[in-house]
């Protein structure tokens, strides 16, 4: 997805002391985080599964993606995401707040040669003093390591 000459709403959220952005479009609603059913053999970052009004919802936790370590103990959120015809639950620390950014608000993002790369990012966003990692859920959830969602053709 291009942010080229478009505004973009984004959610934004923490992970550690990062700040992060997904395009508010993309989230279906915000929850806590309920008790989950633990799939076998699935990776660490997918903790299980919940019954959403009764569409199973695999739950990604973030931080265990991105190789985030907890600093403390804090109650977690769960963004419930609607991408690409599935939903799809992640969990993060917290969510802050909606924030609107202009093309000229998004900076590319920098290329990173880590397990995190750049086709999973947007662009960095910036208001104020503040930036946002802006996420591509798309990317990330159609990644051969999540494998959540077919990718969509560009």
């Amino acid at each position: 997805m291009s942010t080229e000459n478009k505004p973009l709403e984004a959610l934004a959220f923490r992970l550690g002391e990062e700040e992060y952005g997904v395009d508010i479009l993309k989230v279906q609603e915000i929850r806590g985080h309920d008790p989950l059913t633990r799939i076998a053999n699935a990776p660490d970052f997918i903790q299980g599964v919940v019954n959403l009004r009764g569409i199973i919802v695999p739950i990604v936790d973030l931080r265990l993606r991105f190789g985030i370590t907890a600093t403390r103990k804090q109650p977690r959120v769960v963004i419930i995401l609607n991408v690409g015809g599935r939903v799809i639950g992640m969990v993060v620390d917290g969510v802050s707040d909606v924030v609107r950014l202009g093309p000229t608000d998004i900076r590319p993002a920098p290329e990173m040669g880590s397990s995190f790369g750049a086709d999973f990012l947007l662009g960095l966003g910036t208001i104020d003093e503040r930036m946002l990692i802006l996420l591509d859920i798309e990317a990330l959830m159609a990644s051969s390591e999540l494998g959540l969602i077919e990718r969509l053709a560009a």
